[in-house]
């Protein structure tokens, strides 16, 4: 099966194809054929004539395509609307199964810890997104993500060991004395790899069915802070 991903949650992207063979006890075959960047600012001129061009560059035509990934928060409400909006016209007119992909869990899955693993991005404004896993997953223990702020991220995140592709949060919570482990960007290769493993487990969506979770604090919850 070829597996077409996209990140479009931040200021740069990317986009990536990959190969999988057929699902087997081990997890079955999987190689990331050719990872294309994206620059930020321009993916709603850039994403369509750049899947074009990684396709046909190695001799695909895409109906080719077997399955989509997509990042599908949190990140940029522009970046996310375009990467989700390409992905929802694409799998219609091929009828084709999405897996929607978390950038959090993304980074907890591509970091390689294990046990109590907490995911970080920063989430602007004082604020950080937070990912909290059990990596081998437990049964029944449902992965939380939310946004707090920097503070309550950094006394929360004592018991876990945080992840993140931030270099100024990583540099904070090695400076609290939190367990931090530092990542390079996650790419289009990382999403492929999650999205075929929620391909593999039946967590697929369809286009009507594929929605951006921003991961915003409820109206309550500002007007609480607002007033505190």
């Amino acid at each position: 099966m070829l597996l077409l991903a996209i990140d479009t949650s931040g200021r740069q992207g990317s986009i990536a194809i990959a190969r999988a063979g057929e699902p087997t006890a081990e997890g079955g075959d999987f190689e990331v054929i050719e990872i294309s960047p994206l620059v930020g600012g321009t993916f709603s001129a850039q994403l369509i004539p750049q899947i074009s061009t990684l396709l046909s560059s190695n001799g695909f035509m895409k109906n080719a395509i077997g399955a989509f990934a997509v990042v599908s928060g949190p990140g940029s409400f522009t970046g996310l609307r375009v990467g989700l909006a390409a992905v929802k016209a694409l799998a219609e007119v091929l009828a084709k199964p999405i897996a929607a992909v978390s950038l959090l869990e993304a980074c907890a899955l591509a970091s390689g810890a294990q046990g109590q693993v907490m995911a970080a991005l920063d989430a602007g404004r004082g604020e950080v997104y937070i990912g909290e896993y059990q990596i081998p997953p437990v049964s029944g223990q449902v992965p939380r993500e939310r946004i707090v702020t920097r503070s309550e991220f950094l006394t929360e995140a004592k018991a876990w060991t945080v992840v993140t592709p931030d270099s100024a949060l990583g540099a904070a919570a090695n400076a609290a004395g939190l367990s931090v482990s530092t990542l390079p960007p996650i790419s289009a290769a990382s999403v492929a790899r999650l999205g075929w493993r929620k391909i593999q487990s039946g967590e697929t969506v369809t286009p009507e069915q594929l929605e951006a979770n921003y991961i915003r604090r409820t109206d309550a919850e500002m007007l609480d802070r607002i007033g505190s």
